[in-house]
């Protein structure tokens, strides 16, 4: 291209590129004007083929432009820094399977931006930007970090993605704090080897899905702290080995999922400290070191079949935890009891934990038949499942005394006069009481009438405690 075709605007922008000087057309008085046109091709020309001086480096860096035209730079190889701040696009740069070596466009106003299968050997800068349409970055490679911090996106068409980020491949951090996006973001099977920050992002799709990142493969972090998100979050098979931060977070998707962390790895999930979810909660199969989660912010359905954790905290007395075990759809999940069981046991709280298994025997006994839930009742009113032992011992005491006074006021008759040991009201209780111990005077009593009714009773009853007692206690054992 002949300097001589160029405007004024354009001939400052190719004679400082040589020596990679910075154009600020805004420091030049003209802020309060128009900003002035260079045409995308002029970039082009000089991205691809521009002036170089011996001992400089050649850098295309600009403030306060308006670039008119289409910037091209499919399969272009650009070897010098690209830095656009404050700039306008009248049309959206097309950088499909481009090779750069930075790209920087900072506060600028775009309608969109291709370029999916894009390099970058360095970073990626889109810090407050505007754009009004879709950004795709799909399979792009970036060796230093992504910026989006403060980036305002709209995507026109509800159909696409507004952030198409799908399987790319980040080698530093994902950096979105402030991020505000209409639309849907989309990072299904991406690599981020650091972390991903997007605390006060402001996530908005109501009714649809506002972030999908399924198999997302994340080195260190995903914090997301006063995250405000309208629309359904999904993390299913994610890799996080750090935390997945939520604290003080909004998720709001009613009728349908707010946050599906299904199938996950997860070192650390922190859901505390915000709004109560609005839409369901599903952590299905999901493995998790450390769950911080605070019982206020659960949804009315919350997904934990097959949930694995170590650790549950902070420490909440069981009757907090359990109503999150009622919320399944109604289904009853044995292994999530056992999961809640032995997150107590870990800290050393036996209180809560026989707690969670006397609440899972009472869930289980609503699927059994009739017969089956009449005898889980009276093992309920006797011992509570057997971990309830004192219960035991109170009913024992009770039917003791009942049995004493009764006999002690009509001694029963002897079988054979004069063979019957002495008669002895608390013993002959006890004898009928407990079937593994005798005192020898069961056998040598009869009674009669209404005390031989109550005998049946002391001895149905003693049945009764004796087995569920052992139920308990083996039901225990078994468990430790």
């Amino acid at each position: 291209m002949e300097i001589n075709a160029l405007t004024p605007a354009e001939r400052r922008v190719w004679r400082a590129f040589a020596t990679g000087a910075t154009v600020d057309f805004r420091s030049a008085g003209e802020e309060n004007g128009p900003p002035p046109d260079v045409r995308a091709a002029v970039l082009r020309a000089l991205l691809l083929n521009g002036p170089r001086e011996s001992g400089e480096i050649a850098a295309l860096t600009v403030v306060g432009a308006r670039v008119t035209g289409l910037l091209d730079l499919r399969q272009a190889v650009v070897d010098s820094v690209f830095q656009l701040v404050h700039c306008r696009f009248d049309e959206a740069p097309r950088l499909v399977g481009a090779q750069l070596a930075h790209l920087s466009l900072r506060d600028c106003e775009l309608p969109g931006l291709d370029a999916s299968h894009v390099r970058v050997d360095g970073g990626l800068r889109l810090t407050g930007c505007r754009v009004r349409g879709p950004v795709r970055l799909s399979r792009a490679q970036i060796s230093g970090a992504l910026y989006l911090d403060g980036a305002e996106v709209t995507a026109p068409d509800p159909v696409q993605p507004a952030l198409q980020f799908n399987q790319v491949s980040i080698d530093n951090d994902l950096c979105a704090r402030g991020l505000r996006v209409q639309g849907l973001i989309r990072l299904d099977g991406a690599s981020v080897t650091g972390s991903i920050d997007l605390e006060d992002a402001e996530l908005s799709n109501p009714g649809a899905q506002v972030l999908t990142a399924e198999s997302l493969d994340v080195g260190a972090n995903l914090l997301a702290r006063r995250l405000r998100a309208d629309g359904r979050i999904d993390l299913r098979g994610a890799r996080v080995p750090g935390r997945v931060d939520l604290l003080r977070t909004t998720l709001s998707n009613p009728g349908g999922t707010a946050l599906r962390a299904s199938s996950c790895v997860i070192g650390e999930l922190w859901l505390r400290e915000g709004a109560p979810i609005k839409g369901r909660l599903n952590l299905r199969r999901a493995e998790v070191g450390q769950l911080q989660l605070q019982p206020e912010m659960l949804p009315d359905q919350v997904r934990l079949l097959d949930l694995t954790y170590t650790f549950l905290t902070p420490h909440e007395p069981a009757e907090r935890r359990l109503p999150m075990l009622e919320r399944d759809d109604g289904a009853f999940d044995p292994h999530a009891y056992e999961q809640l069981t032995a997150a107590y046991r870990r800290i050393g709280d036996d209180r809560a934990a026989r707690a969670v298994q006397l609440a899972k025997q009472r869930r289980h006994r609503r699927t059994l038949p009739w017969y089956g839930r009449a005898w889980g009742r009276l093992q309920d009113a006797a011992v509570g499942y057997g971990f309830r032992p004192l219960r035991a011992a109170g009913w024992l005491l009770s039917l003791l005394a009942v049995g004493s006074i009764a006999y002690a006021g009509h001694h029963p008759p002897p079988l054979k006069e004069g063979e019957a040991p002495h008669f002895n009201p608390v013993f002959y209780t006890l004898d009928l009481l407990l079937p593994v111990i005798s005192f020898g005077q069961e056998s040598a009593y009869a009674p009669a009438g209404r005390y031989q009714w109550l005998a049946y009773v002391l001895i149905v009853t003693g049945w009764i405690l004796a087995t569920t007692v052992v139920a308990g206690v083996t039901r225990t054992v078994s468990r430790q």
